[in-house]
């Protein structure tokens, strides 16, 4: 995958095995959500909330008519993204909130053409194009959007930091830029960076072939120096799936079980994990995790 996705949410959230009484829902913490004949989440509490007003394909008017519409769950939990079904805007809202359009500019006739990615905390949006390359970048608390910077659009977006103050973008060099899309950090390398450190320095960057990931290492993206490989110590038959760094300043992982999905922390130094969560994958054909990419291919249930 060309983004790493945020694991923060995952590693303090667990499934209630009975639902809690409403006030424990305050604020309501979104576990993940799944598509059955509509888009629905299902809290940490254990409680369904519907959520008809979303699209779940591309309408007919659009590029890609009957593609799968994109429904995105921030990585804290807290903020979910849908194109609604009266005007096919992309819109912003918490589990009892009000919907805020995110951008005019971003709407249903591009699905398929266009992939928002949302940041830890859902302040943060940014539109991968079939460019291929980036263009509309959203800061949810200022409402404002800005074109790619540097006036290119050939970038990548490798992650952003745990805090959401630091995006990680990569054209001929790495860079790492703030919200106002300044350049904080550069530097030209041939590793591929895949999740950024609450220090805005520290890189991830997973080694072997993908999908059957099981190694990486440390980059300094200030000075250029890359730690030694760490042979990540998952369970037989598992591997990396994404990396990130929590706001504690953990090292997490995710990989895809036979059951559904585990998170675990990782030792910079010696690879063993220690486990963080579990959780049970539920019967639907797509589901979505907290920080997940519009599509993340693993997640869709395979018959």
């Amino acid at each position: 995958m060309k983004y790493r996705t945020s694991l923060a949410a995952l590693t303090v959230t667990a499934l209630a095995a009975t639902a809690q009484p409403a006030l424990a829902e305050a604020p309501a913490t979104i576990a993940y959500a799944q598509r059955a004949k509509g888009w629905e989440v299902v809290l940490t509490s254990g409680k369904v909330v519907k959520v008809p007003q979303a699209l779940t394909e591309a309408p007919k008017d659009a590029v890609h008519e009957g593609a799968r519409a994109p429904f995105l769950v921030s990585g804290d939990g807290r903020h979910l993204f849908y194109y609604r079904k009266k005007d096919g805007l992309f819109v912003q809202r918490t589990v009892h909130g009000k919907e805020r359009v995110v951008a005019k500019s971003i709407k249903a006739y591009a699905i398929g053409e266009e992939w928002p990615v949302v940041a830890p905390d859902g302040s943060y949006v940014i539109m991968q194009t079939s460019g291929p390359g980036l263009s509309d970048f959203t800061d949810l608390r200022t409402r404002k959007t800005m074109g790619p910077p540097e006036k290119t659009d050939a970038w990548a977006l490798l992650g952003f930091s745990p805090d959401g103050k630091r995006l990680l973008l990569s054209a001929e060099r790495v860079v790492v830029f703030d919200r106002e899309l300044r350049s904080r950090l550069r530097l030209k390398t041939r590793l591929s960076p895949s999740a950024l450190a609450g220090d805005h320095t520290t890189a991830a960057v997973l080694v072997g072939k993908p999908e059957k990931y099981r190694q990486l290492r440390l980059l300094n993206l200030r000075t250029g120096r890359a730690g030694a490989v760490v042979n990540v110590k998952l369970p037989r038959g598992q591997y990396i799936d994404d990396v990130d760094f929590d706001r504690s300043e953990r090292l997490v992982v995710r990989s895809k079980t036979a059951t559904g999905v585990a998170v675990y922390q990782v030792s910079r130094k010696t690879g063993a994990v220690q486990p963080l969560k579990k959780i049970k994958r539920p019967n639907v054909a797509t589901w979505v995790l907290p920080g997940d990419e519009t599509y993340e291919r693993w997640t869709e249930k395979r018959s």
